[in-house]
C-alpha cells in the first residue's frame, strides 16, 4: 500500500506548470528574472488584493526583507509569535535584533492580543510578526489595531495560510507586509520560494533591490549596501503560475479533509479538532488538519508512531520558540497555552492527493486506539 504523506507537492493534472516551464526553456529565460517572475507577482497580487509583490527564493527571505523594510536594526526588539516554525523568528536574528516571544490564545492557537498589549507595556518594539498557524487566521484585525495604536509595523507570516480569508480579506494583506511560502509542503508549491506583498510601493521596490544583491544603477557592478541572492528564478515562478490555477481546488480539498476528520472523530471524546472559529463568509485553508488530545491516556507520539506502522505520516505540533535552546535567553510573554498545545497536539496527514479511502484509514486507525 502506498505511503500517505503529511502534505506533499501536488502538480496540476492539466499540466499548467509544464507549459510555463516549457515557455521559459523555449525563450531561454533560465534566470532570476523573466515573464514568469513578473507574471507570478502580478497574478498573485490580483488574487489576494495586494498592490505590490516581489517573488523571492523563500518565505524566510521574505520575512528578512520585510524586517529590513520596516527599519529593524541591530539591538532592536521584535515581537514574534512563539508557536510557529523557526523561520518566523530566525530573520530577526539575521539583523542582530532581539526576539521577544508572545504566547498564543486557546481558540486560534495564534498570537494572543491581550498578551501583545502586555508586551507593549514592557517593550517598545520595532516590529511585530504575527503568524497564521496551519492556515488558521490569527485575530489579525485586533493585532493590527494594537500595532497601530503603538505606531509599530505589522508583518504577517502567512506562509501557511494562502487562501485563508478573515473578515472578508485574505490573510497576508492586513499587515504592512505579508509573507507567503511556496515550499514543497505548502498549499501550492514552486518547489521552494516565497513572496513578499504590500501596499507600500517603495518598500517592495527596496526589497527587490536588496534581493538582487543591492546592485546600483551603474555600467559596472556598484554596491553601496549589503544585498542578498534572494530572487526567484523564472523556472520556479513558472511552476507557481501554474499552481495558482489550482489554488481554489487545493483549498477546497484541504477543507474537505478537515471536515472528514471532524466527522470521523465526533464520537471520540478525547479528541478535539483544531481551531475553526471563522465567521460566516470566511474560511480557512486548513493547510494541515490538527487535533489536540484531552487526556494523557494516549499521547500524540503514540498516534504518530501507530500511523507510521501503516506508512502514514503525521507530525508533532511546532515546538514553541521560547522552548528552543537557541532562543533560551529571549524573553517570553505567556501563560502556558502554547506549551500545552505542543504537548497535546499533532498534525494529521492532509495531503491533497488523499482519497476518501485514505482518510477513512487514518480515522479508523486513530479511533481504534481509543477503544
Amino acid at each position: 500500500m502506498k505511503k500517505i504523506y503529511l502534505s506533499s507537492p501536488h502538480m496540476s493534472d492539466e499540466g499548467y506548470e509544464q507549459a510555463y516551464i516549457k515557455e521559459a526553456f523555449d525563450t531561454n529565460w533560465i534566470a532570476p528574472l523573466g515573464a514568469n517572475v513578473d507574471g507570478f507577482e502580478q497574478e498573485l497580487s490580483a488574487i489576494i488584493g495586494s498592490k505590490y509583490a516581489v517573488a523571492l527564493a523563500s518565505g524566510t527571505a521574505a520575512i528578512h526583507l520585510a524586517l529590513k523594510a520596516v527599519g529593524v536594526k541591530q539591538g532592536d526588539t521584535v515581537f514574534c509569535q512563539s508557536l510557529t516554525f523557526s523561520a518566523s523568528a530566525n530573520p530577526i536574528v539575521y539583523e542582530g535584533a532581539i526576539p521577544v516571544f508572545i504566547d498564543s490564545e486557546k481558540d486560534t492557537w495564534n498570537m494572543d492580543p491581550q498578551l501583545l498589549e502586555k508586551a507593549f507595556q514592557k517593550y517598545t518594539p520595532k516590529a511585530v510578526i504575527a503568524v497564521h498557524l496551519y492556515g488558521i487566521s490569527a485575530k489579525i484585525d485586533k493585532i493590527k489595531a494594537i500595532c497601530k495604536r503603538h505606531n509599530t509595523p505589522l508583518i504577517e507570516d502567512a506562509a501557511e495560510s494562502l487562501g485563508t480569508v478573515y473578515k472578508g480579506k485574505w490573510t497576508g494583506t492586513y499587515g504592512d507586509y505579508g509573507v507567503f511560502s511556496f515550499n514543497g509542503n505548502k498549499i501550492i508549491t514552486t518547489s521552494g520560494g516565497g513572496m513578499l506583498v504590500s501596499e507600500k510601493k517603495e518598500g517592495i521596490a527596496k526589497a527587490k533591490f536588496w534581493a538582487t544583491q543591492a546592485r546600483e544603477k551603474a555600467p559596472w557592478y556598484h554596491h553601496e549596501e549589503i544585498g542578498y541572492n534572494y530572487r526567484m528564478s523564472n523556472i520556479v515562478a513558472g511552476i507557481g503560475r501554474g499552481q495558482l490555477k489550482v489554488l481554489k481546488a487545493r483549498v477546497e480539498k484541504k477543507r474537505y479533509i478537515f471536515e472528514q476528520y471532524k466527522e470521523g472523530f465526533k464520537n471520540i471524546s478525547d479528541i478535539e479538532m483544531g481551531p475553526d472559529n471563522l465567521e460566516q463568509g470566511d474560511y480557512s485553508n486548513h493547510w494541515l488538519s490538527v487535533i489536540s488530545l484531552k487526556s494523557d491516556t494516549i499521547k500524540p507520539i503514540d498516534i504518530i508512531n501507530e500511523l507510521a506502522k501503516h506508512k502514514i505520516e503525521a507530525r508533532p505540533i511546532w515546538k514553541p520558540m521560547h522552548l528552543q535552546p537557541v532562543f533560551k535567553d529571549c524573553d517570553f510573554i505567556g501563560n502556558g497555552v502554547s506549551d500545552k498545545i505542543f504537548k497535546k497536539g499533532l498534525c494529521l496527514p492532509s495531503d491533497t492527493k488523499m482519497t476518501d479511502e485514505n482518510i477513512d484509514r487514518v480515522v479508523d486507525i486513530v479511533c481504534r486506539m481509543f477503544k
